[in-house]
């Protein structure tokens, strides 16, 4: 299936579809067959592409842009076959334009037409670890890029490898007799390839079997692809982008070690805390690995960043009593993370530096068994009753009046701790502090909660409540002076040490800890001061001016 690059710079999606091309069941996924002229042909054509987590059709007409008779953009070297171009044109249908595809990179066009998790990898500096890079993820099912951005836009190497454009990695094979290691490559274009050592013509070959040619499928014809040393492929390639596929993308019988998939929606409101999702690794990859590690691949996703235009900073947190991972803070539509990490329970935290409600999308791959799921980490590490269990409360202490004053949520904040794993601190809890919760939740200023403000501020006081089970590091239902900062952080809210001096004045016990109602208290004054700030800063600049009569208030 050649296909031909047009007169768009969208080399980067050539090389997505030249990759989807090799593998049938992904490239029917995305242009459903049984379509075609004839048979109640209608002039409309049908695809379909992954976006926010679930499959969007996009349907188009057949009317395709030529130029003297010739198509304009892509096209396949075939002048009877079309899907290539009609692809392209549904592809840019969903971008908005053609020229939304001038330039661009084949991560993003991979994601969109595999619904996999995409991801650079960093060539190596010795070559001789090429071949542990790729194995593994060739044998898992995973598409590979790769491209050469150290020269001049469109020109050729020595060796003719053609700056920025993107080509395909298709495998990795060690030929018998006298051993050795070969990347296979792809040039979507088809005409152009590396004339370097191990090329089609190369002397190399020479003392390799026929045999062994023919089992590697060493063709001798300009089709675009041809093989290359790790050495070469190091010196020629600095940028290597990877799609990773799950089982469910892929045939399985063709994958030796396709991941397991788990896919959670969620939605990141600001100032109601971090959404956190538990992740049990409960098998190792290889039972004989005396560390009993498991491989993992997390991606945390904003929606709709093609509608807004708008990336935000974005940040991935595993803990494991301790911070395991934190990635960097960078405005990017998908954050990949991929790590090995011991057997045992974590929580992982997505975070998304923002005052607008986002949705998005948190994939979590494995190698073998594992249990992903919102909320604490486990039900004995439960410190409030669940939101359904929460409503039952509400039902049985506010009665007929369908309203929750402070003294209801005392007396129900009071029995649940109580029954906890924080049984004990509920004497540490005062009908002030929560008074300052119904503040929180209470935009209307009428001193009680409806059933809809009760559970928002259930569900904020849970979430809260699975920091401070994380943070709590002995297990001692209170967070120590060093385990506050970060925990805050957790919450969404960053304090430097002029603040958290403060804080020890004002919120900590004589020993300089919190305590688990002391620490819901915190919370909530913070929030309700930097959301009375936030109103007060009409202008966004950061920077407000009171009066005497709103500082009294």
């Amino acid at each position: 299936m050649d296909i031909c690059q047009g007169e768009l710079n969208d080399c980067w999606f050539l090389s997505a579809v030249a990759s989807l091309s090799l593998n049938p069941f992904l490239l029917h996924q995305v242009v459903p067959p049984g379509q075609g002229f004839q048979g109640g042909y209608n002039g409309c054509f049908r695809f379909r592409f992954w976006q926010n987590g679930v499959w969007t059709d996009v349907q188009i007409d057949d009317r395709l842009p030529t130029k003297r008779d010739k198509l304009v953009y892509m096209r396949s070297s075939n002048k009877d076959e079309f899907w290539s171009a009609l692809l392209e044109k549904a592809y840019a249908k969903l971008k908005g334009g053609y020229s939304a595809l001038d330039m661009g990179y084949p991560h993003v066009a991979m994601a969109d037409m595999t619904g996999g998790i995409t991801g650079g990898l960093r060539v190596p500096s010795d070559p001789r670890k090429l071949g542990y890079e790729l194995q593994p993820l060739l044998q898992k099912g995973a598409l590979i890029n790769c491209a050469n951005t150290t020269g001049p836009f469109g020109k050729k190497n020595d060796f003719g490898i053609v700056y920025w454009h993107a080509y395909s990695v298709t495998g990795l094979e060690t030929t018998k007799g006298s051993p050795v290691q070969l990347v296979r490559i792809r040039n979507p274009w088809g005409n152009t390839e590396w004339n370097g050592p191990w090329s089609d013509g190369g002397s190399e070959w020479d003392n390799v079997s026929a045999e062994e040619q023919q089992r590697v499928e060493r063709v001798q014809q300009e089709d675009g692809e041809f093989w290359m040393s790790p050495e070469d492929f190091c010196q020629n390639f600095d940028m290597v982008e990877v799609c990773h596929l799950s089982g469910d993308a892929l045939s399985e019988s063709k994958v030796k070690k396709p991941w397991k998939c788990t896919l959670h929606h969620g939605h990141w409101i600001p100032q109601r805390g971090l959404p956190q999702y538990s992740l049990t690794l409960l098998e190792e990859d290889d039972p004989s690995d005396p560390e009993q590690m498991c491989s993992f691949l997390l991606a945390f996703m904003q929606k709709h960043t093609h509608k807004t235009g708008v990336l935000s900073n974005t940040e991935l947190r595993i803990y494991k009593l301790r911070p395991v991972h934190r990635d960097i803070s960078e405005p990017r539509r998908e954050h990949v993370y991929r790590g090995r990490l011991p057997l045992g329970h974590y929580i992982i935290i997505p975070y998304i530096n923002t005052n607008r409600e986002e949705e998005f999308l948190l994939r979590v791959l494995t190698e073998k068994i594992s249990i992903t799921s919102p909320g604490p980490m486990s039900p004995r590490l439960v410190g409030l009753p669940s939101l359904n269990e929460a409503r039952e409360l509400f039902v049985k202490h506010c009665g007929k009046e369908s309203y929750c004053t402070s003294l209801d949520l005392y007396n129900m904040l009071t029995g649940a701790i109580a029954k906890g794993v924080f049984a004990g601190s509920e004497k540490q809890l005062n009908l002030e502090q929560c008074k300052s919760f119904v503040v929180l939740m209470d935009n209307q200023v009428k001193g009680r909660l409806d059933l809809m403000e009760f559970l928002a501020l259930w569900e904020q006081l849970w979430d809260w409540t699975g920091i401070f089970l994380t943070f709590d590091k002995n297990k001692n239902q209170v967070l120590d002076y060093n385990e506050i900062p970060p925990a805050l952080e957790a919450a969404g809210i960053s304090v430097d040490r002029f603040i958290m001096q403060r804080i020890v004045l004002r919120y900590t016990e004589p020993n300089s800890t919190v305590t688990f109602p002391g620490f819901l208290f915190l919370l909530t004054k913070l929030n309700c001061m930097i959301r009375e700030f936030q109103e007060l800063d009409g202008t966004g600049k950061g920077v407000i001016s009171v009066n005497l009569r709103e500082v009294k208030t």
